[in-house]
């Protein structure tokens, strides 16, 4: 795992990019922070009344001077972000609301980072999952082509690491949103220095049962090879096809993934969110995430049971994303 986050981090060293954290009261993202600042990592910014965050800084005994404070309440280019929120939302937000509405730190650290003042964000800590991806929804939206945004994790155990999709958003995705969700792990895999192999995972390998499930992945595989033709990925197959190459000599002997793969896209939430913490819990992996995907910039979810490595490692994962 290490060697996986020294090789991301070094690769975004010195390139000044900057994260925004919204909840920079609490004493878990002063500390990220502090760290990430004081080793030219990335340029911290961090939302709040300034007085009230370097009052809680020296109580956690950490030293914030190299971070950038933001304050709504007092920020030059309020009136610019307010005319951009307005126009972004399209008739569902009037001036006044909008001014009300960026008052919120996780509002307002969005509108930074969708009007290029920052890079990325980083939130949860404190807030819900809605809370936080819900103003992404809204302001930064998904990338051309890209319907659905999801959720994956980073699988790692020594040498071993390999994507988890998704994981986090998408209870039952349609054939579209599979193929999607397959195509952003790809890139996510790479971002990571990891050579994507995607697997299309079922209870089924290459058609030995027959289901609604299997024809919308056997849809998903269809629609994700039209739409990148270079990309290494096959379906439906049982994990064990997926993973073990005499399992996949035996069961899929034609299939481009003969036991040797890199990205799992699960069928559903349900299937993905229980295989991520059983490898998590019984197989002794570390799991880095979630990292939503889809989204025309970075942004990224805590946990609020976090602690401050997690927050260091999702920012470094959301400038990595940025790069």
């Amino acid at each position: 795992m290490e060697n996986i986050l020294e090789n991301v981090t070094e690769r975004i060293r010195g390139k000044g990019r900057s994260i925004v954290f919204p909840e920079a009261v609490d004493e878990r993202i002063l500390i990220a922070a502090s760290q990430l600042s004081a080793s030219g990592i990335l340029q911290p910014i961090l939302i709040g009344e300034p007085g009230e965050i370097e009052a809680k800084a020296r109580q956690a005994g950490v030293d914030i001077s190299t971070c950038k404070i933001l304050d709504p309440a007092n920020y030059d280019q309020f009136d610019e972000m307010v005319a951009e929120f307005v126009r972004l939302r399209k008739g569902k937000a009037t001036e006044e609301s909008a001014r009300e509405i960026l008052k919120s730190v996780n509002y307002f650290g969005t509108m930074l980072v969708q009007m290029g003042e920052a890079d990325g964000l980083v939130s949860g800590a404190t807030h819900s999952t809605a809370d936080t991806v819900r103003p992404a929804f809204q302001i930064i939206k998904t990338k051309p082509g890209i319907q659905k945004t999801s959720g994956a994790f980073i699988m790692v155990r020594e040498e071993e690491a390999y994507v988890f999709a998704d994981c986090a958003i998408n209870i039952e995705p349609d054939s579209q949103a599979l193929a999607e969700i397959a195509i952003k792990s790809a890139e996510t895999a790479e971002v990571f220095g990891i050579d994507p192999r995607v697997a299309m995972l079922s209870f089924s390998t290459k058609g030995s049962a027959h289901s609604e499930v299997t024809e919308r992945i056997e849809e998903a595989l269809a629609i994700a090879r039209e739409k990148d033709p270079a990309l290494v990925i096959d379906g439906e197959l049982q994990f064990d096809a997926a993973y073990i190459p005499e399992v996949a000599e035996l069961k899929a002997p034609n299939s481009a993934i003969q036991g040797n793969a890199t990205v799992f896209v699960f069928p559903t939430l349900d299937a993905g969110n229980i295989a991520y913490k059983i490898t998590q819990r019984l197989g002794k992996f570390t799991a880095l995430g979630p990292i939503l995907q889809g989204l025309n910039k970075p942004v990224n979810d805590l946990s609020r049971g976090c602690s401050a490595d997690d927050v260091y490692k999702i920012a470094v994962i959301t400038a990595a994303q940025a790069d």
